[in-house]
């Protein structure tokens, strides 16, 4: 558990300023401090919750803004169909209380971990880095919905969140199959920004698994 702790602990430094950002939006808004924090322990994932945020704002249908959170979260579905035999040994209640912690930082530390050191306890490291990620979600939050817009823009908070999933990409892209779905997956997620309700990233996620397929398959 003190070894997801610590590994996790430098993608903190980016994901305290994401926080912050989630906080900052729920304030403008419109939200309250038990709102806001409560959108953050019940959905507990940023993108999307930025989404909803926005939308929310913007007097958005509660239909709109539930289905683009969603969608924006379908690449849980393919982190938790990647981890879940790590986890098939454990109880069906245990296991849904870890898939409640499930994010990009810690699935792309667990998998990383658990193929370097198989003798790795699966869950303890899991929820090291989980928790850990939590903890500082929750109060970046309230920090964020306290001081509210006072935080200026010359500080370039927004800037650390593309940051911290670079840091996680690129170790990743360690071979020829890997490396062109994360360059295939990046273009069209770019390309196809515009799409509503976030469909760009859901196409990039898919556009890239295919080319990767593809690569592995075809590329020897």
């Amino acid at each position: 558990m003190r070894a997801g702790v610590r590994d996790v602990s430098p993608l903190l430094l980016g994901i305290a300023p994401f926080a912050l950002i989630a906080g900052i939006a729920a304030v403008d808004a419109g939200l309250g401090l038990a709102e806001a924090v409560g959108m953050s322990v019940i959905v507990f994932a940023g993108a999307s919750q930025l989404a909803a945020i926005d939308l929310i704002g913007s007097n958005a249908p509660l239909a709109v803004v539930v289905g683009t959170a969603v969608v924006i979260n379908l690449r849980m579905v393919m982190y938790s169909a990647s981890i879940a035999p790590h986890f098939a040994d454990y109880g069906r209640r245990f296991r849904a209380g870890l898939a409640y912690l499930l994010t990009d930082q810690a699935y792309a530390l667990s998998v990383a971990e658990f193929e370097a050191n198989s003798e790795r306890s699966r869950w303890r490291y899991y929820f090291g880095a989980a928790a850990a990620l939590w903890v500082v979600w929750q109060i970046g939050t309230v920090v964020g919905v306290v001081v509210g817009a006072g935080v200026p823009d010359a500080w370039g908070l927004t800037f650390a969140v593309p940051l911290v999933f670079l840091a996680l990409l690129v170790p990743a892209m360690k071979d020829r199959p890997t490396t062109a779905a994360g360059v295939a997956g990046g273009t069209i997620a770019v390309a196809a920004a515009g799409l509503p309700l976030n469909l760009g990233l859901l196409a990039g996620a898919v556009s890239g698994i295919a080319v990767g397929l593809l690569t592995e398959v075809y590329g020897s």
